[in-house]
């Protein structure tokens, strides 16, 4: 279906309207880098212009019905102006990246303007290394991360080589704005269509009950264990106080491949080593801030997309909300990702996501103000600790204006009462990590991502000597033994006396494997203390040397022929 003017909100894009306030912003958006020159100004404004027709919801802002009588509606913006939501900026000399988040957080600092289309989008110029960004901010309720990635079909190009523009595209005429009776005639038949809609389903239930009542089942056990995830409340942590309106940004670059290969040695899903890094990053941070985290698993609030095929490049949130377990107590990076893999796997198998959508179809239904409370709960920091969210982007090259694009960082947004979120979108073999942080609640934001960045080089690297042990020998013949599986071993005076005592061959014994250990850098080993020949008992033993054995001959002679 055509994005149409008085088209009215879902109940899941109202939700992030009724969500937001002076200091929690619910738009999301992306810092995308592109290969040098940049392109004139010019240029990239009749670049988007020639594009915007694919997209009518960019050019229609909101509306809202007298007395609260329905959701807000989309309508045609008869002032659009293009030069006000495309931006030209630069960076100070000398341009580094570094200087590139922090302008990406103070954009994302500032709340969307609510009387004009929701979207703004940056040409950023100077960056270092002859390259230049654009950086993308849309609300929430405009779009969700899925579609998001299909609208980079307007603006990219497959080719270096741009799409010519339509030659037939007529100029863009706005529709009137409506009045008020109008506004509450289009909310009343967008009531009218979704209860339509739910008659429908039900007489599909009365000509098969057998589907009805286990459709009801499932729907039942889904609502169960919302109740129950609710009852069980998300700890308490320094993650989770009062924000305010600033925001810091850090990223933390990595390779799709790398993920790839964890998991194919390791066990799981690209996702389950995602968030196993991610457990482990926040770990390592809350201790560093003197939290105790023995038995701690936070919460990660985990939006899953239920757009169907069909759905595709439409614009309008089609996601329900799931919580997944982040298991910052286990230390152990592969146990850590063992416990994340079984746990996903129990989310995907229970009946949670069929639970949220049975809410959100009934959220369709209800009112404002029913809705605004609604959303409330849905955000609160009883159920998450923070949102981490997965988006699956393009493996192939984008262009623009024949620019390559060469990194794409997704950033997320904060609920109120989080300070941190992390967002994790793939492109062209990469998969790279956007962490958007509340200004004053995280100072040492760049402490997860290191943690990121060191959590997943920890993996690859067992995954490696996992590999070569399984699958290498050593030229000697014998077979390959990972770092982290190697023994412990044991003091060189208790192997020697695993021998005879006193004897030449265990002295040398005890004598060259320290000599060894010490000659060899870096020590995989401990190389255990060397045995005092003055120590306690030196003298006993020199008597029993000197005492003639029964055959006649000395121990140390005897040792000595051995």
């Amino acid at each position: 279906m055509a994005q149409q003017h008085l088209d009215r909100l879902t109940a899941v894009d109202a939700s992030f309207l009724h969500q937001e306030d002076a200091d929690s912003h619910m738009h999301i958006g992306a810092v995308t880098i592109f290969e040098g020159p940049p392109p004139p100004f010019v240029d990239v404004l009749e670049h988007i212009h020639g594009r915007l027709h694919l997209v009518p919801r960019y050019r229609q802002k909101l509306a809202y019905p007298p007395l609260e009588t329905g959701r807000p509606l989309w309508i045609d913006d008869p002032n659009f102006n293009l030069e006000y939501h495309l931006r030209h900026s630069a960076l100070p000399s000398p341009g580094t990246e570094e200087q590139l988040w922090r302008l990406a957080a103070r954009i994302h600092s500032q709340a969307l303007d609510r009387s004009k289309p929701l979207w703004e989008c940056w040409f950023v110029e100077g960056l270092e290394d002859n390259r230049f960004a654009l950086i993308f901010k849309t609300h929430h309720a405009l779009v969700d991360g899925v579609s998001g990635v299909d609208l980079a079909t307007v603006l990219f190009d497959l080719t270096p080589v741009p799409r010519p523009p339509d030659p037939d595209l007529a100029p863009w005429q706005p529709r009137p704005e409506p009045t008020n009776a109008e506004l509450v005639a289009a909310g009343v038949a967008g009531l009218a269509k979704t209860a339509f809609d739910a008659a429908g389903k039900a007489i599909g239930a009365a000509t098969n009950p057998g589907a009805a009542v286990e459709a009801l089942r499932e729907a039942a056990e889904g609502i169960g264990e919302i109740v129950w995830a609710g009852l069980n409340p998300a700890p308490e942590t320094p993650l989770n106080v009062p924000i305010g309106p600033h925001r810091r940004y850090a990223i933390v670059r990595n390779q799709l491949e790398d993920f790839r290969y964890v998991k194919g040695v390791l066990g799981g899903t690209v996702n389950d080593v995602v968030l196993a890094v991610v457990s482990g990053a926040l770990g390592r941070w809350l201790r560093s801030h003197g939290v105790r985290t023995e038995g701690l698993e936070l919460r990660a609030l985990v939006p899953v997309s239920i757009r169907s095929d069909e759905q595709r490049h439409r614009l309008g949130n089609q996601i329900v909300l799931m919580r997944g377990p982040l298991p910052v107590y286990i230390k152990d990076p592969v146990a850590r990702l063992r416990f994340v893999k079984e746990a996903m796997d129990g989310l995907k198998e229970s009946k949670q996501a069929v639970g949220a959508k049975v809410l959100a179809d009934v959220q369709q239904l209800a009112p404002p103000t029913v809705l605004a409370q609604a959303s409330r709960m849905q955000f609160s920091t009883r159920l998450f600790n923070l949102i981490t969210t997965n988006v699956p982007g393009p493996q192939f090259p984008l262009y623009v204006l024949g620019r390559q694009l060469l990194d794409l960082f997704p950033i997320a947004f904060l609920p109120k009462n989080h300070g941190l979120a992390i967002a994790i979108m793939s492109y062209n073999g990469g998969v790279n990590f956007g962490l958007l942080g509340d200004y004053d609640a995280l100072p040492d934001l760049d402490l997860i991502s290191e943690g990121i960045e060191d959590g997943l080089a920890e993996l690859r690297r067992i995954a490696r000597a996992r590999e070569a042990r399984t699958s290498g020998t050593r030229r000697d013949g014998a077979p390959v033994v990972a770092d982290d599986e190697l023994p412990a071993q044991k003091p060189a005076a208790t192997l020697a006396a695993k021998l005879e005592p006193g004897t030449a061959k265990a002295k040398a014994k005890a004598d060259a494997r320290p000599a060894q250990a010490e000659a060899s850098e870096p020590q995989l080993l401990p190389s255990g203390p060397r045995s005092r020949t003055d120590g306690p008992g030196s003298a006993m033993r020199d008597r029993a040397r000197r005492r003639p054995s029964r055959s006649g001959r000395s121990n140390g002679n005897r040792s000595g022929e051995r």
